[in-house]
């Protein structure tokens, strides 16, 4: 027998001082996306990354209670959508995360692009056609999406091309507590990581027990931080590490899929293959001679074994870096809706992170 449920008209008690934050849930390879939808004011600034330093230090109660517990968990992920200073983009998008707010995210873009056509942020796609554009202006720059239609509906299938990714290291040599010296390529895809096979780290990422590989892949990130000066040619905003990635090592063209998993902000978790990372990996690869322009790789997460594809699409310039941009390609579903309320008196009402 069902309960009897309140009427449609009860809401549940709420501080009116505080607004209601409004979200629709998606998920993209597995990693999820909060989307704001209502409750969050436009953080201040004439431009977007300029709208990124003041969120992080005007709004960051926000992003814990939006992302941490108990409305969300530590590995949770969020985008604010924006109006864009740039004349191209249909909008534009913070990221947020357990630690604060990235230049990049693969996977929100995926998910965001197909939000952005269902909720009438860019235009409708003709009649007739498979795809539609979707110009999302991330804080690394302009990104140009693709999302796959039928009779003028979105689906899941959404490719994005990147802004100029380039290799920034290879091959340094970093010490890395309990692990010696340590082999570490880093390399930029909206945002910079370290590349690790994990192999090195005496780890398989395919079979190693999570938690084994969250531990290596933060112990390579505080050296890297420590020993390594991250520079971008366009932006000191875009100078940082955000995380590192353990692979297999298998870093040669081949048909058969690649697998990594990307561990970032603290010691958050892409359950994805990250698509920023897929990005960054491709250039890797592409600086190295590993693969060619249009040779699509695929790369598996290991612990969702989700999968994306990347490729080269054509070179490109970054500063005096040789770069490249990288097409991704994923799917991006819906998973809900919600409206996060607040209680005045209650002791945890701006979030936790549970380590």
């Amino acid at each position: 027998m069902a309960l009897p449920l309140p009427d449609a008209s009860w809401r549940p008690p709420h501080d009116p001082a505080t607004p209601a934050l409004a979200a629709v849930d998606m998920q993209a390879g597995g990693e999820p996306l909060r989307v704001v939808l209502a409750g969050w004011p436009e953080p201040p600034g004439a431009t977007l990354l300029a709208k990124r330093r003041s969120l992080l230090r005007l709004h960051d109660g926000l992003r814990r209670r939006l992302l941490l517990e108990p409305r969300g968990h530590r590995d949770m992920y969020g985008a604010l959508p924006l109006p864009s200073e740039l004349p191209g983009a249909h909008l534009a998008a913070l990221f947020l995360h357990n630690q604060g707010s990235s230049a990049m995210c693969g996977h929100a873009v995926l998910a965001l692009a197909r939000f952005a056509l269902d909720a009438g942020l860019a235009p409708p796609p003709p009649p007739g056609a498979r795809e539609a554009p979707v110009r999302i202006h991330c804080p690394c720059g302009l990104v140009a999406a693709f999302v796959a239609c039928r009779g003028g509906r979105s689906l899941g299938p959404v490719r994005f091309h990147s802004v100029p990714a380039f290799a920034l290291a290879t091959d340094l040599l970093v010490d890395v507590p309990g692990h010696g010296k340590v082999e570490v390529d880093i390399a930029y895809g909206g945002t910079f990581y370290a590349f690790v096979s994990a192999e090195k780290l005496g780890l398989n990422v395919c079979s190693a027990r999570t938690r084994d590989l969250v531990d290596a892949a933060s112990l390579v990130t505080e050296a890297v931080k420590a020993q390594c000066k991250i520079h971008h040619p366009d932006s000191e905003d875009l100078a940082f590490l955000y995380g590192t990635i353990l692979t297999d090592g298998k870093d040669a063209y081949s048909e058969e899929p690649t697998t990594n998993i990307c561990v970032f902000a603290d010691e958050q978790v892409d359950r994805s293959p990250t698509g920023s990372g897929v990005t960054a990996r491709i250039a890797l690869q592409y600086h190295k001679g590993l693969i060619a322009l249009n040779q699509t790789r695929s790369f598996k997460s290991s612990t969702t074994g989700s999968e994306f594809t990347g490729k080269a699409v054509r070179e490109a310039k970054c500063g005096d870096f040789k770069a490249v941009i990288v097409e991704v390609s994923g799917q991006a579903y819906y998973t809900g809706t919600a409206t996060f309320t607040v209680e005045a008196a209650d002791p945890l009402k701006d979030g936790f992170l549970l380590k």
